[in-house]
């Protein structure tokens, strides 16, 4: 079975659109941004117009500024916090329903 592989260019592009983004709803210019990371205006600049990578260290620090947790930076763009928290919060308890009907009802388990 052949793996599937994401293309590099797309996460780039999707990380940059999400700082363009998240720094536009927050109402910071390019430079603000800059400022809070502790990053050049310059990078900032080549990052949003994907001329540069990225590192993690950039990432956390730009994470940071924007007040927004690091995973938001790879979220497609249509999908929001509220529906990945629910999707996650749905498969947990549904995991754990499971577990407590195969260990204390077996008789209702599903095949």
């Amino acid at each position: 079975m052949q793996e599937k592989t994401i293309d590099k260019k797309y996460i780039h592009k999707l990380i940059s659109n999400n700082i363009k983004r998240l720094r536009n709803l927050k109402n910071l210019s390019q430079l603000n941004l800059s400022y809070e990371a502790e990053l050049t205006h310059n990078f900032i600049n080549d990052i949003e117009n994907c001329k540069k990578g990225i590192s993690v260290n950039s990432l956390a620090k730009i994470s940071t500024a924007l007040k927004v947790e690091p995973y938001q930076l790879f979220l497609p763009e249509g999908i929001n916090n509220n529906e990945v928290y629910a999707h996650d919060f749905k498969d947990t308890m549904q995991k754990a329903v499971a577990e407590i009907v195969f260990k204390y009802f077996p008789d209702k388990r599903q095949e």
